[in-house]
């Protein structure tokens, strides 16, 4: 009984110190794997040199050189085209439509024939005004008879000095009613004349609104029928507001009618879908007075439109020059950084080291910002990469604009889409 009880203490032993073996062996297995990690990801001696083994290496990052341009200081705004010239085409008599020759939608030419009213009627009245005023001549021919006469006898007494007096009356009446005759005549010729429509201007016209067999009422232009409308659009007219700081320090002593000596200051205008400003043009009228509500006064500058391309009515930016030509600093958009509202770029020294540079902004000038102050001739900067102020870099050296006229980043994206279809034509055979 006794060495039964033993022997189960002597297996109870046996089991712990078989527990207590393996997990001090698992524990020290947990150590070695833990010092081979610390070993394996342990940085090297960063008390080395660069190039050194252990030492670490600078990022490389695409760096560029400013570019130095001539370019007018302006401004941009954003207005609309109007078309100079806008006519509502109405007839001025009223009739049936007999023919309608509109090319809708399409160019016409000042008198190019559009409508057509019955000239029937119209025919009828000139005619009748014709036949009057025959009849008024032949009247008036017998009074100047009967006045001759009078004339002549009044003096030897044979005719009372009354009826002389009713014979200058009688030429006088007939004479004013050859005029009245005459008038009515041009009358009828002239609505005869208006039952052909043709184009006031020549531009685009519109779609017709009355069509073959309809009647149509003239006269005042509120009560006439609107028949179609005519815009021109050669040369069309572009409007902006320009602010009062603009106006004062560039536009005021510039006016277009300042003076003959002063020359008209250039506008380029471009539209929604333009990259930058391809329409160039002049500025030709400031209004006479600011818009209080708004600080701002309006100006229209002139842009030639010979192919017709530019529609009355389409949303337009403009730039307008407020000053001579200067050199300029441009670099890439995309290597302005923000910082607490400040705008600022990384410039590239002779040691390689990024160093912060605070700028102030510009205009866009076909693809670059321009840089007002800031940056000077030569300055190399950081286009675009995770790159701290002090920090040591790798320079790569990348144009700040293509041949092409795209910027560094619009370059690499293109050349990626194109490796990508390169990639994509080779997997499909």
């Amino acid at each position: 009984m006794r060495q039964k009880r033993f022997g189960r203490a002597d297996a109870l032993l046996h089991g712990r110190d078989l527990y207590m073996r393996r997990k001090f062996k698992i524990a020290v297995l947990a150590g070695l794997i833990a010092a081979a990690g610390a070993i394996a990801f342990a940085p090297g001696d960063v008390s080395g040199d660069e190039g050194k083994p252990g030492a670490p290496t600078a990022p490389q990052v695409p760096v560029a050189e400013v570019i130095v341009r001539t370019i007018a200081p302006s401004t941009d705004f954003t207005g609309f085209l109007a078309a100079p010239k806008t006519v509502e085409l109405r007839s001025r008599v009223g009739g049936a439509v007999d023919a309608v020759s509109v090319p809708e939608g399409s160019l016409v030419r000042k008198g190019q024939q559009l409508f057509q009213i019955d000239p029937r009627p119209f025919q009828v009245a000139l005619d009748t005004a014709t036949a009057q005023w025959r009849q008024a001549e032949v009247l008036a021919g017998q009074a100047q008879a009967d006045f001759d006469r009078a004339h002549r006898l009044v003096s030897t007494g044979a005719v009372s000095r009354k009826s002389y007096d009713d014979a200058v009356s009688a030429r006088n009446a007939r004479q004013a009613q050859v005029q009245v005759a005459k008038a009515a005549v041009a009358a009828a010729r002239l609505d005869l004349s208006y039952a052909r429509i043709t184009a006031p201007i020549s531009g685009r016209v519109d779609r017709v609104r009355v069509t073959e067999g309809n009647l149509v009422s003239g006269g005042a232009a509120g009560a006439a029928t609107l028949l179609t409308t005519i815009v021109s659009i050669d040369p069309v007219h572009v409007y902006f507001d320009i602010d009062e700081a603009t106006y004062l320090n560039a536009v005021r002593h510039a006016r277009p009618d300042a003076g003959s000596g002063n020359p008209a200051l250039p506008v380029a205008v471009g539209l929604t879908t333009d990259k930058g400003f391809p329409y160039t043009g002049t500025l030709d009228f400031v209004a006479n007075q600011i818009d209080r509500s708004t600080g701002t006064i309006r100006a229209r500058a002139v842009i030639p439109n010979p192919d017709g391309q530019l529609a009355p009515g389409l949303f337009a930016r403009a730039r307008l020059a407020t000053g001579v030509e200067r050199p300029a600093i441009l670099i890439d958009d995309q290597a302005v950084g923000t910082d607490q509202g400040k705008n600022y770029v990384l410039v590239v020294g002779k040691d390689n080291l990024a160093q912060y540079r605070a700028v102030e902004l510009g205009q866009i000038e076909q693809g670059l910002r321009v840089i007002n102050t800031g940056l000077q001739r030569g300055d190399r900067i950081v286009i675009k990469g995770l790159v701290r102020p002090g920090m040591a870099v790798t320079p790569r050296p990348v144009p700040m604009q293509q041949a092409d006229g795209s910027s560094v980043p619009q370059a690499l994206a293109a050349a990626s889409a194109k490796a990508d279809d390169a990639g994509l034509a080779e997997a499909r055979q």
